[in-house]
């Protein structure tokens, strides 16, 4: 008799959590290398119906109902945004598969990214500002002192008065981002099992832009508002049919 509450609920947790990920793809549609997130919902197990047979309660499936959905899993769409000039010796942006790899600032664990907006610390050393240092494919800090650079489609890096050779920026893949990279916010991962690309193709000077399209998020985003707000609506009313089917049905009794 209640069961039509299980699906209001359902409806509105469901438009909640997507609208916490659309949310957070339109905070971030302006961060460079920022990958979009896809909410997705299952149902429960399926709740098996039965009924009495006789006294000694033989029961027959009269059939399979889910009562609710729920939160399944959150996707990253890894899909490659549009590499933006920017004309600033220290951005970089990848081309195709692959992440940057940022070592903490402490030295602890190594987060990756699609973001190449870099910058030099004290020290000359190439680095993602606030989370760590950028390593090269040897998983190494890369100590430019300048940035008066050259930089080849390998992502080699080269002092421009001298054409000495200064580093590489390390591009590094996985064989199952899906499974090996856990979302870690703002457009960073962290997982084990990197390895470096041996022929990467880096931009020098720009930066991929999100693939978070701001006209699309806020269209799904209205979506999911209208559609929430339609389930509290109809709860309300579903709340005052039970209250009169408990009271004025009783009374005609």
């Amino acid at each position: 008799m209640f069961k039509g509450f299980y699906n209001l609920t359902s409806g509105m947790y469901t438009q909640q959590q997507n609208l916490n990920v659309v949310g957070n793809n339109l905070v971030n549609v302006s961060t460079a290398g920022f990958k979009q997130g896809r909410y997705t919902a299952t149902t429960f197990d399926d709740v098996m119906y039965s009924r009495v047979g006789n006294v000694e309660k033989i029961y027959s499936e009269i059939g399979r109902q889910s009562y609710i959905r729920a939160n399944d899993e959150v996707y990253v769409d890894w899909s490659q945004g549009v590499p933006e000039p920017t004309n600033i010796p220290l951005d970089f942006a990848i081309m195709g598969d692959g992440f940057f790899a940022i070592q903490g600032l402490e030295g602890d664990e190594v987060t990756y990214t699609r973001a190449g907006s870099f910058s030099l610390d004290d020290d000359g050393y190439l680095c993602f500002p606030g989370m760590g240092y950028v390593l090269d494919p040897q998983g190494e800090r890369i100590q430019l002192r300048t940035d008066k650079l050259d930089v080849d489609r390998s992502g080699n890096i080269f002092n421009k008065d001298t054409g000495g050779y200064l580093g590489t920026v390390g591009v590094y893949e996985f064989d199952n981002v899906e499974e090996q990279l856990e979302h870690n916010g703002n457009g960073f991962f962290t997982g084990d099992g990197a390895q470096a690309v041996e022929n990467p193709y880096v931009l020098w000077k720009y930066l991929e832009r999100s693939n978070a399209d701001m006209v699309q998020q806020m269209t799904e985003m209205l979506t999911c508002q209208r559609a929430l707000q339609s389930c509290a609506t109809v709860t309300k009313m579903y709340d005052e049919v039970m209250a009169h089917s408990a009271s004025d049905v009783g009374r005609m009794g």
